[in-house]
């Protein structure tokens, strides 16, 4: 699969992964007064986030043709 998130995408990506991640640990410790059944779903979140960012692919954004990648930094 061709790249199709930018490094800007990519961090926020990380960060947001990372966000619900916490999240989902908190709602398990009860740190955060949301329902249980939120925290496999942030959990969820948090591996397709972490996941897209690492492997620098979007299944989605390939679907709807979306990308976030800069035209001069793709390899020819």
């Amino acid at each position: 699969m061709n790249q199709n998130v930018g490094s800007t995408d990519k961090t926020l990506r990380t960060t947001a992964g990372a966000i619900a991640g916490l999240v989902s640990i908190g709602i398990l410790l009860t740190a955060l007064p949301l329902p249980t059944a939120l925290s496999p779903v942030f959990g969820v979140v948090a591996i397709i986030m972490l996941a897209t960012a690492t492997m620098g692919t979007c299944p989605i954004y390939s679907l709807l043709g979306v990308d976030s990648c800069p035209r001069d930094s793709r390899p020819s």
